[in-house]
């Protein structure tokens, strides 16, 4: 057994190289004496399996980030990180959350297993270990967890598809120990929600995981209207966010979770601000002050948005009333809107 963990950091540096698989599973076995599951180890190497070992929470930690296994065998009790925070801090990362974790300890009391079942493991056995029983138990889970990978494979070809025609996903995992955690997104989502909320994955923005809770039970109904929008201004760009479908239940996180597919989708304005310049031959900024009348912001607004005092903002509109022949910002206001609805039909004032 002393080889296999001397192979380990080659392993570590050409991961790429050395992981087939195509033709094999990659097991990671993780327990602080490994010289105890010599019997095991060689078992499913000679069954075709690869095997990676990990003598520590930490390492296994690395290890599964960096390896991405196919399977995990856990000991539960070992010292500093057992294995219930092992898996669970497994479970809490996006690219781990999918692995199936076999406990194996030699604890039975019930407890320990509820224990181990609760921190996400899909199933245990008891020491001393039997390798045809463990081979036989990761056959299960490891079919489970194949069309399970081939499931998301396909969703998530279908999800980025969208990101080329400026739809962007995710995924928010409601309910459960992973309530309200962001579990999947494309890029463009990742940059989108950066941009406007300036948070990354796993935090759901506080805004968008509100209104996700405020509608999911009426969204999760048959044949239930979709409920309301969700949608936030960046200046003349708009993110809205409709909630698309439950994706289904996640198991793995706990009873009552489920997963929600979010679709978004970045609108922006200043195509609507050109055609206002062009229209009434007015200058960049003055378009952009008609633009922020058109959207119902007083002149003090206006100064905020584009950074400028009330006093420039009204030199401004004076300007625009003097162009478009009125003598009021409703009259202003009317006129544009009727130009870039013959221009612009989608435009929402």
């Amino acid at each position: 057994m002393s080889s296999v963990l001397d192979s380990v950091p080659t392993l570590d540096r050409k991961l790429d190289h050395t992981l087939d698989r195509a033709n094999s599973d990659v097991v990671l076995i993780v327990d602080d004496v490994p010289d105890n599951l010599s019997v095991l180890h060689d078992a499913l190497d000679e069954s075709g399996y690869t095997v990676l070992v990990a003598t520590s929470g930490e390492a296994a930690l690395s290890r599964a980030r960096q390896a991405v296994p196919d399977i995990v065998l856990l000991d539960a009790m070992m010292p500093g990180m057992d294995g219930f925070e092992v898996a669970k801090r497994l479970k809490a990362m996006a690219e781990t959350a999918h692995i199936p974790i076999i406990f194996m300890t030699g604890l039975t009391e019930t407890e320990h297993l509820v224990a181990a079942l609760e921190a996400g493991g899909v199933d245990y056995v008891t020491k001393p270990i039997k390798p045809k029983e463990v081979m036989a138990r990761m056959g299960v889970h490891l079919q489970g967890a194949r069309r399970a990978r081939q499931e998301a494979r396909q969703a998530g070809q279908a999800r980025n598809a969208l990101d080329a025609f400026g739809y962007a996903s995710i995924t928010v995992r409601m309910g459960g120990p992973g309530d309200g955690r962001l579990i999947w997104q494309t890029p463009l989502a990742r940059d989108l929600l950066m941009r406007y909320y300036g948070t990354s994955a796993p935090q759901t923005p506080e805004a968008v995981l509100n209104w996700l809770r405020r509608h999911q039970a009426e969204a999760g109904r048959e044949h239930e209207l979709e409920p309301p929008r969700l949608a936030v201004e960046l200046g003349p760009r708009r993110l809205t966010f409709r909630l698309h479908r439950h994706t289904g239940d996640a198991g793995g996180d706990g009873e009552g979770a489920s997963d929600w597919l979010v679709v978004m989708r970045e609108i922006s304005d200043d195509a609507v601000i050109e055609a206002m310049s062009l229209s009434f031959k007015l200058t960049a900024r003055e378009a952009e002050v008609l633009y922020w009348v058109i959207k119902g912001k007083i002149n003090r607004d206006i100064a905020g948005i584009l950074g400028a005092s009330p006093a420039t903002v009204k030199k401004h509109l004076e300007h625009v009333y003097a162009k478009l022949g009125v003598e009021t910002r409703t009259a202003a206001a009317g006129m544009a809107l009727n130009r870039i609805r013959q221009l612009h039909p989608q435009f929402e004032a």
